[in-house]
């Protein structure tokens, strides 16, 4: 045993050696050792050995962790195999183990739990052993043992993580696990009786906090957080039966911690006092949880969580000195209060603190402070995004950061703004003065209920005066009015309520008159403008000129030398991109774009940065004004190419953030431009000035393109040559789409580059693998449009590349469509969301170019891959049958068509009996009974050409007899059948279609209303339980090996583009095919009465074949 520890010791070092070849060798030689059975107990041995070192025993460690990882299932499907003898071993080495080792074995113990105790319930020592390990650690038991209290602790934590979600999603109404009682009952119960005796230890301290003491008590509440804040699908607010009595107790220790804090110091980050603040904060969580969780429990102890709270966030004026830690409490605290109040008690218990909590807690974290303008001048970004949030921000992940004292004070202060009393009209003698009414007014509202924001916030708000030219210089009156700025923006909710005419004299009066005296107020005008944002979904439609003139005053506002105005440009482009969001239009797009186009690439600090959020803007606009600003896009692209140009370096990856933005936007006017195509009906005067802008639109993406995609080819040899960045392939497909449908003549593919543009493209996107961060839908736009250029102009390299001149060797690249086939087969593999879509442009790419006898290679290679990309994808899905099922068998179905012998060759190649596995599957969509069925007469046409190829080939093989040619023959004469039928119910549509216009459009106003209203009514929301059910069946079948089918409905509904096979008329196939084969077809095989009657119905001409059923 010695020798293979210090051998495997010896190995994990050479692991940590920054000689590559040594840490590939040492890791393939522990890959092999891995596999014999004392190998994890090796490894324990390792990681908790005193000897070692740190290095060492952290790489045994991890190594352990991903054998673990690699053969537990924490999915709980089977249960880990890991041997009683090993959990004991790890259980005794987490107790001991120094805390950088213990995070990582920790790991294993909880892949080892999931799999044994939470999913399977196989692991009966668990608990009862870690009950008696957490008893008998150091601290608790006050012995001289070597169990550590914190290492027990963490361990808990970690088994009561998973229980914080869904357990079991494959049921609906999934019910308490008892495990988790077995938890609460064994350890939670007894350890609030320790936890209340650490608190008492670490309060008799008297500001000197102990760091073990104050680790324990954090890891405490974060166990019991995850106690109270557990999902279930049935149960959403459960709490363990034996730990709700004594939340009484629990809390008042919660209380006497946050009672302990202090809020007028700044904490140094290895201060043991650290901890009592994250103890504070995870206080409040848990006081969050059980107020809105769990009212049954809460709601008695509602009034000392509200004075507990209270005493925390008075300490708001002293935001601007606190630590980050310190601030988020507050937020928290805020928080609270904003839970309570919901609740129906809230009302009772906060309304009495109403006055005080608004002037000694909200406002002043509302108001600016030092902090805000230091943060101004260092960090625009981060003030703005703290701040004055908008859309065009883009914030990833979860950050908590953001969540500031501020922020959570203008919940707070809507949510008071909307809470309303009792049936009286005074409510408090606080209140009396703002709720009295001059003599003789009448009461119109009777003894209907006010609410806050009428009664209490705005009175409040309103006695703070205006900043204007008398008191601009008056620090005190721009800091108060700063929060009464953000005050305003938490009121949507209680301002669209009121009447439009209280909105606007609030906006005339309040917040207008800052315009005026804008260059002396920039901390004001950006909140101004960011509160205009917000309050967009109330803003009256007859204020909107004046709304977008003060705007577009800030969204120009140049900088001074102190302070920068960058803020206020962006939040006014974050405002007006809110409104847009809300539907609320400026009277007319033209000076706005003027502004925009102005100022995008003007030089300067933040030049990149603001550029960028201008093409935002501009994306906002063009998709919100639609027809109203299209007539403005040719100029437009020619303002802001120039610019775009100069940020498009070559060899750069990821391109600028601008570059990206800007890219965007030209997509979206490309897009707005093409949607705007005049109709056929109206002037050839418009249509002909809509072309010669669309020219122009073309040349300028062209130039785009060409720079982006010809610079770097050209910057390098010939022998390091590769792909241009891939950096917003999906608008830059848009863009290269715009070029394709401006397209009216060979002197424009020639002027505009559009075969070398298609080459580069189509090499680009047949090595691109990034469909998982970027769903690029427009690429299968761009491959029809290419397609159609192709059939109308022979677009050079389409479908066989150009030898490249010496002295390079004589091998061709990929042609275009060779270049796209790698795409396609690619997507049918790789990605789910583009299967109906990459299937679509199979049919397409195989039948709709024309194909010499030279370049037939080239098609037959395309069926090659289509085939195996298709059936491999299909053998995926094929256990059950689903929406996927019909785009891949029509794909194999093109492909057989083209070649037969060759397609049948793959698919029995590719998996025993494929060929009957294909053809089976295809009778089975082929059935009208399959859900979704085949719809269409291209789909219906091609199986029918497929079906009837496939029973010859049967037929020639000698298969006459066989179950497979009657299964194929009788879904052959269903479809056509149908087929038929499809057929002439289109002519009688398309007969009826006259004589109903008239009719239509005399009722087309009143039928239009009624839909309208009949829409409205008849929208159907799915329940919470049919939500559950539904997840509960996706969950078994993603379990069971099914994929999840991704996709629109939409991409469900593409018809099939059949080319040259459109021209074939199915009946005489048919015809042949019964006409040579009738005897073993007709006579020889066994067909259903109902069938055949129902196809000599439809194809009388056949009855001489079908005697015998006559």
């Amino acid at each position: 045993m010695t020798e293979e520890l210090t051998q495997i010791g010896r190995l994990l070092s050479n692991t940590l050696s920054p000689d590559a070849t040594a840490v590939r060798t040492a890791t393939d030689a522990l890959d092999r050792l891995s596999l014999t059975p004392h190998f994890p107990f090796y490894l324990l041995s390792i990681s908790t050995s005193r000897g070692g070192n740190q290095g060492q025993r952290i790489a045994a460690a991890t190594y352990l962790k991903n054998l673990t990882r690699r053969n537990v299932d924490i999915n709980g499907v089977a249960p880990s195999n890991v041997s009683k003898e090993f959990k004991e071993q790890l259980m005794q080495a987490l107790l001991q183990v120094d805390l950088s080792v213990l995070k990582i074995l920790v790991e294993v113990f909880r892949s080892i739990a999931v799999a044994d105790f939470v999913k399977q319930n196989l692991w009966p020592e668990l608990v009862p052993n870690l009950q008696s390990a957490i008893q008998n650690s150091h601290l608790i038991s006050d012995s001289n043992t070597k169990w550590n209290t914190l290492n027990a602790l963490l361990i808990l934590h970690a088994l009561l993580r998973p229980f914080q979600y869904f357990l079991n999603p494959k049921v609906a109404k999934e019910p308490v696990p008892p495990q988790l009682e077995l938890i609460a009952k064994e350890i939670l119960v007894p350890l609030l009786a320790v936890f209340h005796q650490f608190v008492e230890k670490a309060l008799a301290t008297h500001g000197r906090a102990e760091k073990e003491t104050e680790k324990v008590l954090l890891t405490i509440c974060k166990c019991l957080h995850f106690a109270v804040s557990i999902d279930l699908t049935y149960v959403k607010s459960y709490m363990p039966l034996t730990l709700a009595p004594l939340l009484p107790s629990f809390c008042w220790d919660l209380m006497n911690i946050l009672g302990s804090l202090s809020f007028d110091c700044v904490v140094n980050q290895e201060d043991e006092y650290l901890t009592r603040l994250k103890t504070g904060k995870r206080s409040l969580l848990i006081f969050s949880a059980l107020v809105t969780r769990h009212r049954k429990h809460s709601d008695k102890l509602m009034p000392e969580i509200i004075n507990c709270v209270l005493n925390i966030v008075k300490f708001s004026k002293n935001t601007s000195k606190l630590s980050f830690l310190s601030e988020r409490l507050l937020s928290l605290g805020f928080d609270v209060i904003s839970n309570v109040l919901e609740t129906g008690p809230g009302w009772r218990l906060v309304s009495p603190h109403f006055t005080t909590l608004l002037e000694s807690a909200i406002f002043p974290a509302l108001v600016m402070n030092e902090k805000d303008m230091s943060e101004w001048e260092e960090d625009p970004d981060e003030y703005i995004r703290k701040n004055l949030p908008s859309d065009i921000d883009e914030i990833s992940g979860w950050r908590e950061d953001l969540f500031t004292a501020r922020k959570s004070a203008v919940n707070l202060l809507g949510v008071i703004s909307m809470s309303k009393g009792p049936r009286m009209e005074i409510v408090t003698d606080n209140l009396s003065a703002s709720s009295k009414r001059k003599k003789g007014q009448k009461n119109k509202r009777g003894n209907e209920r006010r609410s806050m924001g009428e009664l209490l916030v705005l009175p409040f708000l309103s006695k703070f005066p205006i900043p204007s030219d008398s008191n601009v210089s008056q620090k005190k009156i721009l800091n108060d009015y700063f929060g009464v700025l953000m005050a305003y923006g938490g009121l949507q909710d209680f301002l669209r309520e009121q009447e439009p005419e209280f909105v606007t004299t609030l906006v005339r009066t309040r917040i207008l008159p800052l315009y005026t005296v804008a260059v002396s107020l920039p901390y004001l005008v950006a909140s101004a403008n960011w509160v205009l944002g917000e309050l967009g979904s109330c803003l009256p439609e007859e204020m909107s000129t004046d709304v977008y003139s003060k705007l577009l005053i800030a969204l120009v506002m140049p900088d001074r030398r102190d302070p920068s105005c960058y803020p206020v440009r962006v939040s006014a482009a974050g405002a007006i991109t809110t409104l847009l969001d809300n539907d609320y239009m400026p009277p007319d797009f033209l000076p706005l774009l003027q502004v925009i186009v102005g100022n995008i690439g003007n030089d300067g600090i933040e030049s990149e940065s603001e550029s960028s959020i201008l093409f935002q803007l501009l994306s906002s606009i063009m998709e919100a004004g639609d027809e109203k600003v299209a007539v403005h896009i040719p100029h437009i692209v020619s303002s802001v190419a120039g610019p775009v140009s100069k940020w498009l370096t070559a060899n750069l990856e990821p391109w600028p953030q601008v570059v990206e933005r800007a890219i965007a936007a030209l997509a979206v006017m490309g897009q707005t431009w093409e949607e705007s195509r005049p109709e056929e009906s109206e002037s050839d005067e418009s249509r002909e000035k809509w072309a010669v802008g669309h020219v122009a639109i073309a040349r300028a993406f062209a130039a785009l393109l060409q720079q982006a995609w010809f610079t770097p080819l050209c910057t390098l040899d010939r022998e390091d040559q590769h792909s241009p960045p891939s950096s917003c392939l999906e608008d830059l497909s848009t863009l290269l789409q715009s070029v394709l449908l401006s397209i009216d003549g060979n002197h424009m593919i020639q002027e505009l580059k559009v075969s070398e543009l298609l080459s580069v493209w189509a090499e680009m996107i047949a090595e691109w693998h990034s469909w998982e961060e970027s769903e690029d839908l427009s690429i299968f736009e761009v491959i029809k449009e290419i397609v159609n250029l192709d059939r109308r102009y022979r677009l050079k390299n389409f479908i066989v590349k150009e030898m490249p001149p010496p002295p390079a060797p004589p091998v061709p690249d990929r042609s275009i469509v060779e270049g796209i086939g790698a795409f396609i087969s690619e997507a049918i593999k790789q990605y789910p969301s583009a299967t109906y879509r990459a299937c679509s442009c199979v049919h397409i790419l195989l039948h709709c170019p024309t194909y010499s006898p030279e370049t037939e290679g080239v098609k037959q290679s395309l069926a090659i891959a289509f085939t195996r990309a298709a059936f491999s994808r299909f053998i995926e899905v094929q256990s059950t049958p689903g929406s996927l099922w019909k785009p891949l068998l029509l794909a194999i179905s093109s492909c057989y068509v083209c070649y037969p012998d060759i397609v049948e060759g793959i698919l029995e190649k590719d998996e025993h009996g494929g060929m009957t596995i294909w053809a089976s599957a295809l009778c089975h969509v082929s059935n009208s009974s399959f859900e979704p069925g085949l719809t269409e007469e291209a789909e219906m046409k091609l199986i029918v050409m497929t079906l009837a190829r496939l029973v010859e080939q049967l037929l020639k093989q000698g298969k006459s007899g066989d179950n497979e040619i009657q299964k194929c023959f009788t879904s052959l004469l269903e479809v056509s059948v149908r087929l038929e039928e499809a057929h002439d119910g289109k002519e009688d549509e398309e007969g009826s279609d006259d004589a109903e216009n008239d009719d239509e459009d005399e009722d087309e106003d009143s039928d239009n209303d009624d839909y309208d209203e009949d829409s409205e009514t008849e929208e159907y929301e799915e329940t919470e339980d049919e939500f559950l059910n539904r997840y509960a069946k996706a969950a078994e079948a993603l379990e069971n090996g099914s994929p999840i089918e991704e996709g629109d409905v939409e991409d469900q509904e593409l018809e099939l583009e059949l080319g040259q096979l459109i021209d074939i008329d199915e009946q005489k196939v048919l015809l042949s095919l019964i006409d040579k084969y009738h005897h073993v077809l007709i006579r020889g095989l066994v067909l259903p009465s109902e069938l055949v009657m129902n196809f000599l119905n439809a194809f009388p001409a056949y009855g001489s074949y079908f005697q015998q059923y006559r």
